[in-house]
């Protein structure tokens, strides 16, 4: 019963939140831009370090604030630094200098914190067990509108992520949907490095994907796939993380890793070594429907 009321509200949050996370991911993978996330998720951190700087405190709602306006604001650089098919520096390339560049800078100003390094660690890692109700409830109902916003205009996102020549050859305004694609993707990366931590929002986002192109070529079937996994590795690395007394999203993203070699031993199984091959993601069309 004790390990119930302890690991309730973390487990409810590793349930509800990561949905919207595995969706995205799909998109992710198929475009090719892996460490989106980890760069949207260090210049939200750097907001937080220049608010706590400031004088302000971890829990002020001033951090969030920041933090939504720097992620805004790497949205709206991934948007218009976008190259063309095959330019000689892709976008992965400005990405990581995104990360590196906002990490060393949010380094720097935590150096001048009291708190720098607590700060440090709970951006990386995070802390669920401290997750509150409300803050869960709020941030599903976040996650929950922006599904709406990619169903409603889900023709137009699938077409820039899966089809983008197609998209392109009927003009479609590519660099408007860009930015509310990423934009969206920020607010739910802001939300959820408060909740979970930076290591746990890559690992929703990119490993359930990663399975599911490994066992699918169907879009629906990813989804359901990438939503198993997800679910499946929070339980048991909340499970594993109560039992052996170990941090609770750490043990979350271990049980991914793990997830992610049995999705590969599965594909290897059932179709080969050069199917398997064929469906990492600089290879695969699996987001397509089909």
């Amino acid at each position: 019963m004790e390990a119930f009321q302890v690991m309730l509200k973390p487990l409810v949050a590793c349930l509800l939140l990561p949905g919207i996370l595995v969706y995205y991911g799909l998109h992710i993978v198929r475009r090719g831009i892996i460490f989106v996330d980890l760069a949207l998720a260090q210049v939200a951190t750097l907001g937080t370090c220049l608010c706590l700087l400031l004088g302000h405190e971890a829990g002020d709602p001033h951090n969030y604030y920041y933090s939504l306006a720097f992620t805004l604001a790497g949205a709206l650089v991934f948007t218009f630094t976008r190259p063309p098919h095959h330019a000689r520096v892709p976008l992965e390339a400005l990405i990581g200098i995104v990360y590196v560049v906002a990490a060393a800078a949010g380094i720097l100003l935590l150096s001048k914190s009291p708190h720098g390094k607590e700060e440090l660690q709970k951006t990386l890692v995070g802390d669920l067990l401290t997750v509150s109700w409300p803050e869960i409830w709020k941030t599903a109902a976040l996650y929950t509108a922006i599904g709406v916003a990619h169903w409603i205009f889900r023709k137009k996102f699938l077409a820039l992520s899966f089809d983008p020549e197609h998209a392109r050859c009927n003009s479609l305004k590519v660099r408007l949907w860009d930015f509310f694609f990423y934009a969206l993707f920020g607010l739910v990366v802001t939300s959820f490095v408060r909740v979970g931590g930076v290591l746990l929002v890559f690992s929703y986002l990119i490993v359930p994907a990663v399975c599911a192109n490994y066992l699918t070529p169907s879009l629906r079937a990813a989804l359901a796939i990438g939503w198993s996994v997800a679910t499946a590795s929070s339980m048991a690395g909340l499970y594993a993380s109560y039992q052996f007394d170990v941090p609770t999203g750490a043990a979350v993203v271990c049980v991914l890793g793990v997830a992610l070699l049995v999705a590969v031993v599965l594909a290897w199984l059932r179709h080969g070594k050069a199917q398997v091959i064929s469906a990492t993601p600089t290879g695969t069309a699996a987001g397509r429907d089909g």
